[in-house]
């Protein structure tokens, strides 16, 4: 919680960079490029469970929390509005590109990011949904901020089964695990300032 900035939480520490988002002034264009590039993150982290060889991403196959589709729906909605939907950009291109490589050699730092991104989205990703679309979409809910189920099962199951992988994880890669928190939030949050550009 003390990498949050205190508008975020009333534990955080981190000092802000820009507006507190309660002051944001969101744009559809900046809005499409966060969505393209969080779809591209999102496309990345599901593929890499679907297809890696190492054995403990399987058990993050399928938890109801994955977001690629219903992203997919809501930019097929934006263009079904008029709306040109824009390439992936820098900071989207950047993280994907990060996780592949993270994947692939060190499934500590992984895990890290796949637990911030996803449960990032559930707390204050819904909030930043409320706010743009109260601003800029007529109160609009998209699919993105929507799960089949209960998402407080949804998360708790997820929240086992990462105890249950890093039950076999020594000490030092539990604190190399953590340690991978600030990258996790430093790239999620140059994500997130699109919505502003």
């Amino acid at each position: 919680m003390k990498l949050h900035t205190k508008d975020q939480a009333k534990e955080g520490e981190k000092e802000p960079r820009g507006q507190p988002v309660a002051k944001w002034e969101p744009t559809i264009q900046g809005y499409l490029k966060f969505l393209v590039d969080g779809k591209l993150v999102y496309d990345t982290l599901e593929k890499i469970v679907e297809i890696s060889s190492f054995p403990e991403y399987a058990e993050f196959r399928n938890t109801g929390l994955e977001r690629s589709e219903r992203l997919a729906k809501d930019l097929e909605w934006f263009k079904e509005q008029g709306h040109a939907i824009p390439e992936p950009s820098t900071p989207g291109v950047e993280y994907a590109r990060y996780l592949e490589e993270l994947s692939e050699k060190d499934p500590q730092a992984f895990i890290c990011h796949f637990y911030n991104i996803y449960f990032a989205h559930t707390a204050g990703g819904r909030m930043i949904g409320k706010k743009v679309a109260e601003k800029i979409l007529n109160k609009k809910e998209l699919e993105f901020y929507k799960w089949d189920g209960d998402l407080s099962q949804l998360l708790q199951n997820v929240r086992d089964k990462l105890n249950r992988v890093a039950e076999s994880w020594t000490r030092e890669e539990k604190n190399h695990c953590l340690e991978e928190t600030e990258k996790s939030f430093k790239f999620s949050g140059d994500i997130l300032r699109l919505i502003l550009s």
